[in-house]
């Protein structure tokens, strides 16, 4: 049985421990409010950016321009972001967090990775289909090292607020590998913000990039839009700013999952930190009164044999 000088120093370090957690969790707290806020406003515009690219992607089949949605047969490198081919080689965008103590959200990311890669190579009837991962966060870039897979490129220390110039860096090594014919399809994988308490790691397609479906407000809608100079013009123009907020938003929604998983890891921790020392205190009384009964049979034990 420990001593009680024993159960006091670890009293002292379990409280230690509690104060740093908490102030992590405080932390996180204010962060996540912040890192919620910018994900939720950055949210309509890629949600009007689809609805323009859908009315678009409609006005193009009306006008019947086959050339538009076959990149192949475009000069245009941005229309050719559409061509689909066969599968030779995918990619795999990793959208992980760049620090620690946030429970087991990297763990998940990775883990639901290599299960889609596990998917596709399924689905495509390939066992051995090559997957080559573009890292960004450290946590991601760490696992594709120590596993000894294809690192294509890695994006480390974004930061909380991503700048626009690494999201052109990330889309331009994406187009580039996908134009070059280096890779055939590109994917991403981010841990969509659900809630506070729930955040699912979710695969997306990111190239060939895929005209985006009409709502169902839409649908039933026929307005005549005049677009200058022509639809398949604008369209591809926008090819580009769409690919970037396809890596933009997963990235703001990375940050904002990585705050509140680590505000209810340290709550988590805290709070079992606590009961430890409550714990360890009751052990500490208990020791502390068996070693003063001790002494008092002692003394006893001493006054009668005089």
């Amino acid at each position: 049985m420990a001593t009680a000088k024993e159960i006091k120093r670890r009293i002292r370090a379990v409280k230690n421990i509690a104060q740093v957690t908490r102030a992590l969790q405080l932390v996180a707290s204010s962060k996540m409010r912040r890192s919620q806020e910018r994900m939720l406003s950055a949210r309509p515009y890629a949600d009007e950016l689809l609805r323009v690219l859908s009315r678009l992607a409609r006005a193009i089949a009306d006008d019947e321009e086959p050339n538009v949605f076959a990149g192949e047969e475009s000069g245009d490198a941005d229309l050719r972001l559409l061509a689909e081919r066969d599968i030779h080689t995918i990619g795999i965008l990793l959208v992980t967090p760049d620090r620690g103590l946030s429970g087991a959200l990297s763990g998940n990311i990775t883990r639901r990775a290599l299960q889609f890669v596990q998917e596709q190579r399924a689905e495509h009837g390939n066992a051995n289909l090559p997957v080559k991962f573009l890292a960004v966060g450290r946590r991601g870039r760490d696992f594709v090292v120590r596993n000894h897979l294809s690192l294509l490129a890695e994006f480390v220390n974004l930061g909380d607020i991503p700048h626009a110039s690494d999201v052109r860096a990330i889309a331009r090594v994406i187009s580039d590998a996908y134009l070059s014919g280096d890779v055939d399809a590109w994917y991403l994988v981010y841990p969509k913000f659900v809630s506070s308490l729930v955040q699912t790691p979710t695969p997306i397609q990111l190239l060939p990039v895929q005209p985006p479906e009409a709502s169902e407000e839409e649908t039933g809608q026929h307005l005549d839009y005049i677009f200058e100079p022509d639809a398949g013009t604008i369209y591809a123009a926008l090819l580009p700013r769409y690919l970037e907020t396809m890596i933009y938003q997963p990235l703001l929604e990375t940050v904002a999952s990585f705050y509140a998983a680590q505000f209810v890891a340290m709550k988590n921790a805290t709070d079992n930190a606590s009961d430890l020392a409550d714990d360890l205190s009751l052990s500490y009384n208990k020791a502390r009164q068996a070693a003063i009964t001790t002494q008092i049979l002692e003394v006893v034990s001493g006054a009668g044999a005089s």
